[in-house]
């Protein structure tokens, strides 16, 4: 079998804090141990959606790098950098790494599934969270030099961001990945997911 262009091959980028700083704001809800086998396990459900696309795991955290590689993704490290640089630097890494288009998926969806469907359509896909507030999946070619703008009303920024690129933009409201996990209110399992 022949190689794919560059521009073909997508890979997933799941930026993940240190387990042991992520969710605090749950900590009405759950203590230290629980937040930190939340945050491992939703990570690792994020991971598993990302099926058969290559995994990149951005942390700046050792106990993160070894659970991904127990995972089965790269760690991409970029200590000290903050979300949205560490996201930049690592679509920038993928793009060295010869991956053409990156699917930038968050470590705090619980029902995410079927990440690589996003795959494939030109431009720049966005997946908002429920509240079309926060963005919890952006799909974009990884040389485009997307500007990312994480954070509260980070949906609207980057529907922007992605206008300014000139290249065809598309949102997907996805409601497996929409439901992020930030607030306590959030750990409740919605309805409409199978059990």
């Amino acid at each position: 079998m022949e190689p794919h262009p560059a521009a073909e091959v997508t890979g997933v980028l799941v930026p993940v804090k240190a387990f042991q700083r992520a969710k605090v704001r749950l900590a009405p809800a759950l203590d230290p141990a629980a937040r930190v086998e939340l945050a491992r396990s939703m990570a690792t459900t994020v991971v598993a959606a990302a099926g058969p696309l290559p995994v990149w795991v951005v942390c700046d955290d050792d106990e993160v790098a070894a659970w991904a590689a127990t995972v089965g993704a790269e760690v991409c490290w970029r200590p000290g950098l903050g979300l949205n640089a560490a996201v930049r630097s690592g679509v920038d890494h993928l793009a060295a790494a010869g991956v053409g288009h990156a699917i930038v998926a968050h470590a705090d969806l619980p029902h995410a599934d079927d990440l690589a469907s996003l795959a494939g359509p030109p431009g720049v896909t966005l997946v908002p969270d429920r509240r079309d507030d926060g963005t919890n999946v952006i799909v974009l070619p990884t040389t485009v030099g997307f500007t990312f703008a994480y954070g509260a009303q980070s949906f609207a920024r980057h529907l922007a961001e992605a206008r300014r690129t000139g290249l065809p933009v598309r949102v997907e409201r996805r409601p497996r990945l929409g439901w992020d996990v930030d607030e306590p209110a959030d750990l409740a399992t919605p309805g409409w997911i199978a059990s």
